[in-house]
C-alpha cells in the first residue's frame, strides 16, 4: 500500500526527547500508511543506537558528522516515499489527533501547500510559533522597538497580535512541525543548504508562497514542544548563526531588488541586532552563574 505520510526527524544529541517523540508517534499514528525517517547528525549521546535498538520500524540515517539541519532534512526528504512530508523536531510529542488533523486539512484544502500546528509548552501555554517574513518594514519595526509599542499595526514579523485560536493563512510556521505536500517539494525543491541551521525553513516557506501555494496555521493540530533542546547546547554561536542566516536571506531575496541604501540599512540593522542579542545573552548567562554560585554557597 502506498505510503501517505513520511515523518522526517533530524536529531542531534537529544536522545531522551527523541525517544519520547517516537513513542508518541507510534502511540498515536495516523489512520493511513506512514513511515518515520530519523536522521542523526553524529550525536554523541547514543541517539542512533537507541533508535536502532528500540525503533527498528523507523528508517535510520546515521551520519558520521553533523551535516546541519537543512542537509539532514534533505536526506530524509529524498528518502521519503509519502504523498505528504512532515518535518518534525525531536523535542516534540504528538497528541492522539495531531497527525490525522493535519492530513485531513491538507486533503480538504488543495490550495494549501504546507501547514503548521499549534505548539504547546509542557505546562500547556501556547508557544509563539508563527512569524511573518522579515521584510524591510517588518525588520525595521522590530529593531526600532515600534513593533512592541504597536503590535497589531507594526508587529508583523513576530506576529505579536496573532491569537493562535483560529485557522489562518500565514507566512512561516516554524518547522518544529511543518507538513507539506510532495507536489510542493517537487515544485520548489529541497531546503537550501546555504542555510545550514537557521532560516532554511523561512527560505523554504518563502519559495512555497512565491510558487503560488498557501500556507496555513491549523490550531486543531497540536504538538507538545519542549523547545531549543539542540540549540541551547551552543547558545551564543546559535544566536550569531541566526543573524548570519538572516543576512544571507537578505542577500538571496532582497539584494538587487531593494534600493541600495535601504538594503544597507537592513543589513546594518541585522548586524546590530545580532550584537545586542549576544551581549544580552552573555549578561543573562553571567547572572545565572552568579545566582547558581550564591545558591550553592
Amino acid at each position: 500500500m502506498p505510503i501517505t505520510l513520511s515523518i522526517c526527524i533530524v536529531n542531534w544529541n537529544t536522545r531522551e526527547l527523541l525517544r519520547a517523540c517516537l513513542q508518541s508517534i507510534y502511540r498515536y499514528p495516523p489512520d493511513a500508511p506512514f513511515e518515520v525517517i530519523v536522521v542523526d547528525n553524529a550525536s554523541s549521546d547514543g541517539s542512533a543506537a537507541m533508535v536502532r535498538t528500540e525503533f527498528s520500524q523507523a528508517v535510520l540515517i546515521a551520519n558520521a558528522e553533523n551535516l546541519g539541519y537543512a542537509r539532514g532534512n534533505n536526506q530524509a526528504i529524498q528518502q521519503a516515499q509519502g504523498e505528504y512530508i512532515l518535518l518534525l523536531n525531536p523535542d516534540t510529542e504528538v497528541f492522539p489527533d495531531t497527525l490525522n488533523c493535519a492530513l485531513a486539512f491538507l486533503k480538504a484544502h488543495p490550495e494549501a501547500g504546507a501547514i503548521g500546528a499549534k505548539q504547546l509548552f509542557p505546562d500547556g501555554r501556547v508557544q509563539p510559533s508563527v512569524r511573518g517574513f522579515p521584510t524591510p518594514a517588518n525588520l525595521l519595526w522590530e529593531v526600532s522597538g515600534l513593533a512592541r509599542l504597536f503590535p497589531r499595526a507594526l508587529g508583523g514579523y513576530r506576529m505579536r497580535a496573532f491569537t493562535y485560536d483560529r485557522i489562518a493563512e500565514v507566512d512561516q510556521p516554524m518547522a518544529t512541525f511543518l507538513m507539506a505536500r510532495r507536489a510542493v517539494v517537487e515544485q520548489v525543491g529541497l531546503m537550501d543548504e546555504a542555510f545550514p541551521l537557521f532560516f532554511n525553513d523561512v527560505d523554504w516557506c518563502y519559495r512555497i508562497k512565491q510558487a503560488g501555494w498557501r500556507i496555513y496555521f491549523v490550531p486543531e493540530a497540536q504538538v507538545l514542544h519542549y523547545g531549543g533542546a539542540s540549540t541551547r547546547q551552543v547558545r551564543l554561536s546559535a544566536i550569531r548563526e541566526s543573524h548570519r542566516a538572516l543576512e544571507a536571506f537578505y542577500r538571496k531575496h532582497y539584494r538587487g531588488r531593494l534600493n541600495p541604501l535601504l538594503y544597507a540599512l537592513c543589513v546594518g540593522a541585522i548586524r546590530l541586532g545580532g550584537r545586542l542579542r549576544v551581549q544580552f545573552a552573555r549578561l543573562q548567562g553571567a547572572r545565572e552563574q552568579e545566582s547558581d554560585s550564591v545558591a550553592h554557597n
